[in-house]
């Protein structure tokens, strides 16, 4: 059993570190235009929490901690920590909201675990996205993804853009910002689909939820559509119906086991199938931007256009994720993210 003193001297090991991290890393944002930033990973090893800052509140999870405690004395640890964070920047302890991330895998991180919808708008790069910093373990704008959503929004203009488990619509926000003539984005949730369509409203835009059956019928005439389908399900039917896209952003989970697809979906048994299919609705010209989100992914730039080129042999294939890592994300471990280019 951990004592109260030693969560006394850890909750004071947070705190001045917190207010550290904050003094730095809110100027940088003020430079860059963003009120939300990751202000905390793990960085003291025996307290491993994530905490996000979100204009005003923290977000963040706790995994697991090398410890034998019991639930009761986690939770006071937990508690204290939320109210060092509090403490620290300035705000109310009602507004820090940390979830316990251990033992997740694939659907469940999406999986609600709180009904209080604690919404906030947070602001990146001139544009305005809805969080729910209180129901999920993430928010619905994952912050180490900023500079690949810029990347992208800077490579739409005039192009028409398939955003894959979209979540909740920030790349199709950007690409839209961008000017891109059609965007279409497909995800199975109806939580973020009804987000995503959020997202787009607090930017002046208008995006319609449809069904794949009514889209592939052709009856929705908005330039930015948002598709409640299995991914893989309107890969198979777009090229049935032979679409294509300019540009299509692959952003898949690790592993996914909802109850709404047929069978699962493995990233690293399945991510070779899915990119041909993308690749297979990809016009000449385009590009794929794929994040690998699964910390197993040991693929590079070389071996994934090794195996593509059988198939696809006019494809270029370039490794851009040192080139996507902003001042909150230095030395921390993020995704591996290509953009694949036809």
């Amino acid at each position: 059993m951990q004592s109260e003193e030693k969560n006394g001297e850890q909750a004071a090991m947070l705190a001045n570190r917190l207010r550290k991290r904050f003094r730095h890393l809110a100027k940088w944002a003020k430079r860059i235009g963003t009120d939300a930033f990751r202000l905390y990973d793990r960085d003291i090893p025996e307290i491993p929490l994530a905490l996000d800052w979100y204009g005003g509140a923290v977000a963040g999870s706790l995994y697991k901690r090398p410890y034998e405690k019991d639930d009761a004395e986690e939770a006071r640890w937990l508690d204290t920590m939320r109210a060092a964070a509090a403490e620290a920047l300035s705000i109310d302890p009602a507004d820090v909201f940390i979830k316990r991330r251990e033992h997740q895998r694939g659907i469940s991180q999406y999986q609600k675990i709180a009904g209080r919808r604690y919404m906030r708008q947070v602001h990146e790069g001139g544009l305005t996205f809805a969080v729910n910093l209180s129901d999920y373990l993430d928010t619905g704008l994952f912050l180490d993804r900023r500079p690949l959503r810029n990347m992208v929004r800077e490579a739409s203009k005039g192009k028409r853009v398939l955003n894959l488990f979209s979540y909740t619509g920030s790349f199709s926000v950007y690409a839209a910002d961008g000017g891109a003539v059609e965007t279409v984005s497909v995800d199975l949730s109806n939580t973020y689909l009804n987000q995503a369509q959020e997202n787009f409203s607090l930017n002046g835009l208008a995006a319609q939820i449809t069904r794949d059956a009514d889209f592939f019928r052709g009856e929705n005439p908005y330039p930015h559509r948002l598709v409640r389908s299995d991914a893989l399900f309107f890969l198979d039917r777009s090229r049935a119906a032979k679409k294509n896209w300019d540009a299509i952003i692959l952003d898949p989970p690790a592993f996914s086991n909802s109850k709404k697809m047929n069978g699962t979906l493995d990233l690293l048994r399945d991510y070779p199938a899915l990119l041909s299919r993308c690749l297979t609705l990809l016009s000449g010209g385009g590009k794929i931007w794929f994040s690998a989100n699964a910390r197993q992914f040991r693929a590079g730039a070389a071996e994934l256009e090794k195996s593509l080129k059988d198939q696809f042999p006019n494809i270029h294939v370039s490794d851009i994720g040192g080139k996507i890592i902003d001042e909150d994300f230095r030395g921390k471990k993020t995704p591996a993210t290509f953009i694949i280019e036809k």
